[in-house]
């Protein structure tokens, strides 16, 4: 599948009952389903149970790895429908079993109070290699680098072949490969997509360890704000840090900015970081 067809098919669910849908993954992954799919399928499913109101923030846990070669079904719980805000939760089966669970809040469009930190000063877009063509350069490939994503990332400082100590943060700049209409609750679910492919770097980024050097890494929780509309055709620099790792784990933060520097959502992650030093032969 192509990664301009792979988004449209991530987001286009397939009705089953009063408030579950069904989602797949591409045909063409093995391992374990990409978290970022998963969420972006739970906020598309919530979308279908109400109108007239934007998701606002979301949060969610990892409690399973999927299966790409089973479908996955999506329960809407509607939780409470207010004068201005929604609630609803989602949880993501498979073969029986939760794999993620989603708690999603939704709330009528309204004006207020605004301010927000300036984006960072930080190379632009143009002129920087995406992910496709650093991976490319790499004596070894795994799975992950050699899959064509739907997003198109451009890392500001990236990793150098050789592991070293890096400070804890990540600028890359993101936008869909596939054009992606108008409607709010798929720029939104794009946004989730994009947002679980480098939110775990930061924290690994200070200790200098190859992905391949005894890493068991994995999506834990994953929580997004969202703060306004944005059209993510266009870049966005997703600007990301990691003020601690500890007990076997890393948390991470990201702010999504519009190349206009309009702060448009902001993101936090606990992930797995166990490392296991290789034994020597």
């Amino acid at each position: 599948m192509t990664p301009t067809h792979e988004l449209t098919q991530v987001l286009t669910l397939e009705a089953i009952d009063d408030d579950i849908w069904r989602g797949d993954t591409p045909p063409d992954r093995t391992g374990r389903v990409y978290g970022g799919q998963v969420a972006a399928q739970s906020l598309m499913a919530a979308y279908k149970s109400l109108e007239g109101r934007t998701c606002v923030s979301l949060h969610a846990y990892f409690v399973r790895a999927g299966d790409p070669k089973l479908p996955i079904l999506y329960h809407v719980e509607r939780v409470r429908d207010g004068g201005s805000f929604s609630v609803r939760r989602v949880a993501a089966v498979q073969d029986g079993h939760q794999i993620f669970n989603l708690a999603a809040t939704f709330q009528v469009p309204e004006k207020g109070l605004e301010h927000q930190t300036p984006m960072p000063v930080v190379p632009g877009p143009e002129g920087l290699k995406n992910e496709d063509e650093l991976r490319a350069e790499l004596p070894e490939q795994n799975e992950w680098s050699r899959h064509i994503w739907p997003i198109e990332v451009r890392p500001c400082d990236p990793s150098p072949r050789e592991p070293v100590k890096q400070d804890p943060v990540l600028d890359v700049w993101m936008r869909s490969r596939q054009p992606i209409g108008p409607d709010i609750a798929t720029q939104q679910a794009v946004l989730v997509y994009a947002s679980d492919m480098t939110l775990l770097d930061p924290s690994l980024r200070p200790h200098g360890i190859p992905w391949n050097g005894g890493l068991q890494v994995a999506s834990l929780d994953h929580a997004i704000w969202f703060h306004h509309d944005t059209d993510f055709n266009l870049w966005h620099l997703f600007h990301q840090d990691s003020p601690v790792s500890a007990g076997g784990r890393g948390f991470n933060r990201g702010s999504f900015y519009s190349q206009d520097g309009r702060l448009v959502a902001s993101a936090s992650q606990d992930a797995l970081i166990r490392y296991r030093q290789p034994k020597k032969s």
